[in-house]
């Protein structure tokens, strides 16, 4: 559903005066918009629904900060970033750390990755990553987030940030070679 900036600016007023209809309006407007981004941080897509309303249930709790004088998609976008983290951290049972050694042996985490399919045929190659390899490779080939800004956010050192991008790199570029998969040689990722 699109809609045009002075019907937005309508419905955040409803939801600041805790509407439904304006909740409702707010959330068809833009779950598919959620939904792409929480996909690409989950597993599957009942995980993605559980971390899209979670942040929308963010988002109606704190419609009240959000700055209107500011586009509304990026301070959208970050809740589900940010909320994905959160659940990222509160189900992640088997956190994924690199000896030092084992990171030295990995090869250049700056390195192209491979050709690149079109965004829809990328997910179920991301979503193949364990959680930890899947968080980091988002935020920083994704959200382009620095190694420094990721530790911060996933409460890891920047090495093991960098490894887990390599390892995800690695995993990626394995399921691709063993799969076959055809893409057009101008998309990359770097």
């Amino acid at each position: 559903m699109k809609v045009n900036q002075f019907t937005l600016d309508a419905i955040i007023v409803g939801c600041r005066a805790g509407k439904r209809d304006s909740q409702r309006l707010l959330y068809e407007c833009f779950h598919g918009y959620g939904l792409s981004i929480a996909l690409r941080y989950s597993k599957d897509r009942g995980e993605a629904l559980e971390i899209l309303n979670d942040s929308f249930l963010k988002v109606f709790s704190k419609i009240n900060l959000y700055d209107t004088a500011q586009a509304f998609k990026p301070w959208f976008r970050r809740i589900v970033i940010y909320t994905a983290i959160d659940y990222h951290r509160a189900n992640l049972r088997f956190p994924i750390h690199l000896s030092l050694s084992v990171a030295a042996d990995i090869s250049d985490p700056e390195a192209d990755l491979f050709p690149i399919l079109p965004e829809d045929d990328v997910l179920p190659l991301l979503q193949t990553l364990a959680p930890a390899y899947r968080m980091v490779f988002n935020l920083y080939v994704m959200e382009e987030y620095s190694h420094q800004e990721i530790a911060v956010l996933l409460g890891i050192s920047e090495s093991t940030s960098r490894s887990n991008l390599t390892r995800a790199k690695e995993k990626l570029r394995a399921f691709y070679s063993e799969n076959k998969l055809y893409v057009s040689p101008k998309n990359k990722i770097k």
